[in-house]
């Protein structure tokens, strides 16, 4: 190996240091990776790490679709990815297909900061949600509801944080939610995380932070949030909100693409 050679490959190693370096120090902040799928896999999603809720009755907001349980027409990893892909197709009683996947008993978790990577589907009648909901629900909105990403296709680029409890709600017009403006959120991918601690929930998109709910009281009805939560992806198709300016039957199949999700806690 020549001196020039050898001068080429010492400044790669250094830059590969110094990457490592600011990447710990990037996330040192964040606290210890708990959990993660980086999805370098193929097929069906790891069944140690999501599980699938099925089901196509709505979910009590007049959803359209039919979430379906190990099909990888619906949900699948492929080339890096995990894929949740919405259909028109006739399931059961209803006219799409999609599919929702939870971490309900496989890793519910109380605190941390919550990182997807992920790329949203477009057009009119597509709800792509990252969020989570408490373990040991019993009624909603008491026990909580947590809102990373919310995206109603016939609103492109208006990226939502919320969250929901008995005392702030959307039914009650009470509800504690923001807006940010991403305009090519169905080009490309982008970080939806959330910060959860005792003290407050903040939100942020590639780490510009756009939602902050602080714990200012003590009651359960406003901060049910001192409790184990799980992690839910899914698209659902049309709806009280995501078909409230009708759904566009010609543009599906619709993918939501999800490149990694990261759960760290201190």
């Amino acid at each position: 190996m020549n001196s020039k050679t050898l001068k080429i490959v010492s400044v790669f190693a250094l830059i590969s240091v110094l990457n490592i370096s600011c990447s710990i120090q990037k996330n040192s902040g964040k606290g210890k990776l708990v959990f993660q799928d980086e999805f370098n896999y193929k097929g069906l999603p790891d069944s140690s790490k999501w599980e699938f809720e099925v089901g196509g009755d709505g979910f009590g907001n007049n959803e359209l679709q039919f979430y379906t349980k190990d099909r990888t027409e619906n949900a699948r990893v492929e080339n890096g990815n995990l894929i949740i892909e919405a259909k028109k197709e006739k399931w059961e009683k209803n006219d799409y297909t999609s599919a929702k996947l939870i971490t309900k008993n496989t890793f519910p978790f109380q605190y941390g900061t919550v990182e997807v990577r992920a790329r949203l589907p477009k057009g009119k009648g597509t709800w792509p949600a990252i969020w989570m909901l408490s373990q040991n629900i019993k009624e909603w909105p008491d026990d909580g509801e947590i809102d990373i990403m919310e995206h109603v296709g016939y609103n492109e680029g208006f990226v939502h944080g919320s969250v929901h409890t008995k005392k702030y709600n959307h039914i009650i017009n009470t509800q504690k939610t923001d807006t940010i403006i991403i305009k090519d959120v169905a080009e490309n991918f982008h970080v939806y995380r959330a910060d959860w601690s005792p003290e407050k929930i903040e939100m942020f998109v590639d780490d510009q932070k756009f939602f902050t709910y602080i714990k200012t009281e003590n009651d359960y009805e406003a901060w049910p949030f001192d409790q184990p939560f799980y992690l839910i992806l899914n698209q659902a198709v049309g709806g009280n909100w995501g078909g409230k300016e009708g759904v566009d039957s010609t543009i599906y199949p619709q993918k939501f693409w999800i490149d990694y999700v990261r759960i760290y806690k201190k």
